[in-house]
């Protein structure tokens, strides 16, 4: 796993060697050099495990996401504070199967470190309310209901939002 400088530096120094070709009057070269660096500039900012982590989760092979998230060893040094959230989030929804409280800790995290989708925000919160709500923080929960159904324009959460709301009713 790199560390989050080294894949501008890669950058930088591709940028450079590219420039250094356009000089030679390798005009092919340069172009392409400085094509390949924005594989670096993307990784930057989207990490490629976590890329690959979204992908098994796409097909429900959480343990498969579980292991691409493993290869994350320090979050903070790897990783953009927005890939941080995403870190998190992924994790939280991991957890979320077994172990509520930490599964909690880390959809705090999430939502404190920033998610850049709206809808991702929202299933954050929404979890967050279930689980405060399976600990019997029906104020909690009630907020945090509200704040998902703003965050879901499209939407998508709109019948798992009413059948806890109705479930709320009977606490």
């Amino acid at each position: 796993m790199f560390h989050k400088n080294i894949k501008l530096v890669l950058a930088a120094l591709v940028i450079a060697f590219g420039i250094y070709q356009f000089t030679e009057n390798n005009i092919g070269n340069g172009i392409f050099l400085i094509l390949f660096s924005t594989i670096f500039i993307f990784l930057y900012f989207k990490n490629e495990f976590i890329l690959l982590a979204f992908l098994k989760l796409r097909k429900q092979d959480f343990p498969g996401a579980q292991k691409w998230l493993s290869y994350i060893k320090n979050p903070e040094a790897a990783l953009v504070q927005k890939q941080q959230g995403y870190f998190n989030y992924l994790h939280g929804l991991m957890v979320s199967q077994t172990n509520l409280i930490e599964a909690e800790k880390y959809f705090k995290k999430a939502i404190a470190l920033g998610l850049s989708m709206d809808q991702d925000l929202a299933l954050a919160k929404l979890q967050l309310a279930g689980i405060a709500m399976t600990r019997r923080r029906k104020m909690e929960a009630t907020n945090l209901l509200n704040e998902a159904k703003k965050l879901d324009k499209q939407n998508m959460l709109k019948d798992q939002i009413k059948m806890m709301k109705e479930q709320m009713k009977k606490m």
